[in-house]
């Protein structure tokens, strides 16, 4: 379910990854990502009467299909999002993850310094609202794991495997 104020909003589909991906945007910034086809989306918002218009060329959208071709490994686009101060600190930390590395639930909650807060951080990560510009599946467990993903391992192994990253040693 989307969750977002009463104001327009800018929609685009991006293609270039197995899944469907769309981006919902603000005037400040990127407010959304789903894994989900743009019909369902503008469902949505339809349904909660949220004024919008469709921009496939969209800075945002622009960024995405290069990351998806290999062409982009971070991201200069803003965002526009809301959390708990716990959140916004894991968040800014998962921002900090190199492309193509991962780091633990524990590593993250050592790095904001609530060194017994793994499963907060792994809460915070699912609650991400624009995974991929905010790489929460770069976090796996200590064991290797895969952990979750708020849109389903078999997202977080394909952006894994996107960047290199997925081998044996994440399950």
């Amino acid at each position: 379910m989307l969750m977002l104020t009463p104001k327009s909003y800018t929609v685009a589909q991006v293609d270039g990854f197995i899944y469907p991906v769309i981006l919902i945007a603000s005037t400040r910034g990127v407010k959304r990502i789903c894994f989900a086809p743009l019909d369902t989306i503008i469902e949505e918002l339809n349904k909660m009467n949220m004024p919008y218009t469709i921009d496939p060329y969209h800075d945002a959208a622009i960024e995405l299909r290069q990351y998806f071709q290999g062409q982009r490994k971070h991201f200069d686009i803003p965002v526009d999002i809301d959390g708990t101060p716990f959140q916004l600190k894991v968040w800014k930390a998962l921002q900090s993850i190199p492309y193509g590395e991962v780091r633990s639930y524990k590593d993250i909650a050592l790095q904001i310094g609530h060194p017994r807060a793994l499963r907060a951080v792994g809460q915070a990560c699912g609650a991400n609202p624009v995974p991929i510009i905010i790489p929460c599946h770069r976090v796996l467990t200590a064991s290797g794991n895969l952990g979750g993903f708020s849109a389903g391992i078999e997202i977080k192994k394909a952006l894994l495997d996107l960047e290199g990253t997925f081998s044996d040693k994440c399950r």
